[in-house]
């Protein structure tokens, strides 16, 4: 990535790319949240970039045998070495960084953990992830995703709402205006 692009606008694009790269068609049979925070009121508090659950099927046992991918995005080697951002409670996990960023780091990384990084138009799997013990329960997970993907929906409803109020009231002022 160009030096000239500044770490927000990399972090937002490999966002976009996550997104893709984990519901590529918008499928609501596909569960994902992003920042999904757990232990919210506590002073160890984490939040995940990306969370997606993946159910063996839809019958009882197939959904508690499922799996939960973590998806850390690091922009930068800076944004790497920072304490915040490493929430590996999945079952397997992933850092999602541009390529130079996974060359200067991959000796870091934990044997366990693998990584995606972008190119043009999406993700592609550099280093594999391994299955990791989870620690926490299916229902707090699913919870805590849950609880993230519907702060998501009540702020797109919301900002879709602000902006037919406003439309209402453009509409009314030009009314009011053209009948002066």
């Amino acid at each position: 990535m160009s030096a000239s692009v500044s770490r927000p606008q990399i972090t937002a694009r490999i966002s976009d790319l996550v997104k893709k790269h984990i519901d590529p068609n918008n499928d609501p049979r596909i569960y994902w949240a992003k920042e999904v925070t757990f232990d919210y009121a506590s002073e160890h508090s984490i939040r995940v970039d990306f969370m997606r659950y993946k159910p063996v099927n839809n019958s009882v046992s197939g959904i508690e045998k499922g799996d939960f991918y973590c998806y850390e995005v690091k922009s930068s080697e800076e944004d790497f070495h920072s304490k915040n951002g490493h929430n590996f409670i999945g079952d397997f996990n992933y850092y999602v960084m541009p390529e130079d960023v996974y060359e200067n780091v991959k000796k870091l990384i934990p044997w366990d953990v693998g990584v995606y990084v972008p190119d043009d138009s999406s993700l592609h799997c550099v280093k594999k992830a391994r299955r990791k013990n989870r620690t926490r329960p299916i229902s707090v997970m699913l919870l805590m995703m849950w609880r993230s993907s519907r702060r998501e929906i009540v702020s797109i409803r919301r900002q879709e709402r602000e902006k037919q109020i406003d439309k209402e009231l453009d509409d009314a002022f030009e009314k009011e205006r053209d009948a002066i």
